[in-house]
C-alpha cells in the first residue's frame, strides 16, 4: 500500500430545516490509503451516506478539508468540482440509475461526455469496462432486458469508464437477491485485489462489509474505528 489517497480533516456537515440545523457529521477526520477497500457502516441517519458523497464531490462539507489524490476538493468551485468529479470519481448506487431508453454500451459511454477524453477513444474504454464486468455480449441490451445483476454490473461498467482515482459505492448490493450481491462483491474484490481500486462502500450488510480490508462505522455523526474507538 501506498499514503493515502483519501485525507479528511475536521469536517463538518449539517442540513437546514426550516429554522432548525441539524449536524450530521461531527468533526470527521480519516485517511484511506490508496488501493484500500473501506467498508462504513452505521444505523439509518448516521451519515455514512453523507460522508460518501462528500468524498466524491457530490455535496459540500460546512469546515474542514477533503483531499483526493493531490486535489483538495473544498477548495473547488461548482464548474472545478464538476470536472475533477467526472473524471476521478466512479460511483455505483443502490438502484443502478441506469437511463431506461439506452443501451447497455449507451448508459456506460454517458461519463465520457463530460470528460476531455477524445471522442475517438471511447469506445476503446467502454468495451473495457464492459469487458471487466463480463458483459461485452449485453452491450446491445436495454436495462429491461437485464436482470438485476446485470443492470448493477452495467452501473459499475459505468463507474469505471473514466478510470477514476476512487470508487465509492451506496447499498451497492441493497436492491439484489443474495446470489448476486455475491457476484457483485466479488466483482468488487476482484476490482480491488487485481486492478488495486480504491473502494469507499456504504453498507448496512455485515456480510457485505465483511469483503473490505477495514469497516469504520458512524453512529450519530461520529466515525469510530473497527474497535469501537471514535476517530482522532
Amino acid at each position: 500500500m501506498n499514503g493515502p489517497i483519501v485525507e479528511i480533516r475536521n469536517v463538518r456537515k449539517s442540513y437546514k430545516r426550516g429554522n432548525y440545523t441539524i449536524p450530521v457529521l461531527q468533526d470527521i477526520t480519516l485517511d484511506i490509503k490508496d488501493g484500500e477497500f473501506m467498508a462504513l457502516m452505521g444505523p439509518s441517519g448516521s451519515g455514512k451516506s453523507t460522508l460518501l458523497n462528500l468524498i466524491a464531490g457530490i455535496d459540500k462539507a460546512d469546515s474542514g478539508t477533503i483531499r483526493i489524490g493531490d486535489t483538495e476538493i473544498t477548495t473547488l468551485s461548482e464548474t472545478e468540482l464538476a470536472l475533477w468529479r467526472a473524471s476521478s470519481v466512479g460511483f455505483i448506487f443502490q438502484f443502478y440509475n441506469l437511463i431506461p431508453v439506452l443501451t447497455a454500451y449507451e448508459n456506460v459511454e454517458l461519463p465520457l461526455h463530460v470528460t476531455s477524453l477524445p471522442r475517438k477513444a471511447w469506445r476503446a474504454h467502454v468495451e473495457m469496462a464492459l469487458r471487466v464486468v463480463n458483459l461485452t455480449h449485453r452491450a446491445d441490451h436495454y436495462p429491461n432486458q437485464l436482470s438485476g445483476g446485470e443492470q448493477q454490473r452495467v452501473a459499475i461498467a459505468r463507474a469505471l469508464v473514466t478510470d477514476p482515482t476512487i470508487l465509492v459505492a451506496d447499498e451497492p448490493t441493497g436492491d439484489l437477491d443474495r446470489v448476486s450481491a455475491q457476484e457483485i462483491l466479488d466483482l468488487l474484490e476482484r476490482l480491488n485485489a487485481e486492478s488495486k481500486m480504491t473502494i469507499i462502500m456504504v453498507t448496512h450488510d455485515p456480510r457485505a462489509a465483511g469483503r473490505a480490508h477495514i469497516i469504520s462505522h458512524l453512529d450519530k455523526g461520529i466515525l469510530y474505528d473497527a474497535d469501537n474507538q471514535a476517530a482522532l
